[in-house]
């Protein structure tokens, strides 16, 4: 017991007090993710139409919808479709970003030229801009807003991972591992890819969130997931027909998507300061 309380108390020292209220309520979105049973269990699409358009209350925490949906209950269990969605799209953009980057990083002149060249053009662009540019090309639905997502983010992983391999590369401890025979892939393996990819796990937690925002952002336009779906950038798009008089049909899955998007910036940060 007194090793888990000093462990506990370790990660309360370095997390600090925003971190450490972060991982907290990091934790319960995860709990929400993966055992949304543990925190409601009721159906999120189950219909009342005798409570429809309640307020909150003590029989419906987060009032209900115009079907008489809990919207407690909705937010939970949405929590798996938008972190899950989230999630997804921040492995496309950093998987496509780790390709890019280490390409321009590693590879000759002409091809850290001509990359270099289309990262800072697509770059260059607002991340939801280009999403929906490529939502427009591949159609709407939630498949295509992860990719769209996922690809829009990829150029300004690339970026950081080109700039910190170049610096990397260059550094005395690979060229005296150079010197010493290391081959190329023992050089990539053992002291290359350690060194540039832990920014990149920084950035990629502050993606997350960033990639919340944005699959909401698109699915309400009515580009991503669609109602009766709880997920609650859907949710967003479902309340706001009725956000003059039932409030809280747009604010309680706002407040997720908000507060899960803040603690994941949170410590993005906080591992940001550890890498550097």
């Amino acid at each position: 017991m007194r090793s888990v309380r000093q462990h506990l108390a370790r990660a309360a020292g370095w997390l600090g007090p925003a971190g450490t209220v972060s991982a907290v309520l990091v934790a319960g979105v995860v709990l929400a993710v993966l055992w949304p049973g543990v925190l409601t269990g009721q159906d999120p699409n189950a219909i009342a139409p005798s409570s429809a358009l309640a307020p909150p209350g003590s029989g419906h925490w987060f009032g209900t919808d115009p079907s008489g949906r809990d919207v407690y209950t909705r937010v939970i269990h949405g929590a798996g479709q938008s972190v899950g969605i989230g999630l997804a799209a921040t492995a496309i953009g950093v998987g496509l970003g780790m390709i890019l980057g280490f390409s321009a990083g590693l590879g000759p002149r002409w091809l850290d030229a001509a990359l270099n060249r289309v990262i800072e053009v697509l770059f260059s662009l607002p991340t939801l801009v280009l999403a929906l540019l490529l939502v427009a090309v591949m159609g709407a639905g939630v498949r295509a807003s992860v990719i769209a997502v996922g690809l829009a983010t990829a150029p300004g992983y690339a970026r950081i991972l080109r700039s910190r391999v170049r610096s990397v590369a260059s550094s005395g401890y690979i060229q005296a591992a150079r010197l010493e025979g290391a081959g190329p892939g023992a050089i990539l393996g053992r002291h290359l890819a350690p060194n540039s990819l832990w920014p990149l796990v920084a950035v990629a937690t502050l993606g997350i969130g960033q990639a919340i925002v944005w699959v909401a952002a698109l699915s309400f336009l009515g580009l991503g997931a669609l109602p009766p779906s709880p997920e609650w950038g859907a949710m967003l798009n479902a309340g706001r027909l009725h956000i003059s008089g039932a409030w809280w049909l747009t604010v309680f899955p706002g407040l997720a998507i908000t507060l899960t998007a803040a603690v994941l910036t949170v410590l993005g940060r906080r591992l940001g300061r550890v890498g550097s």
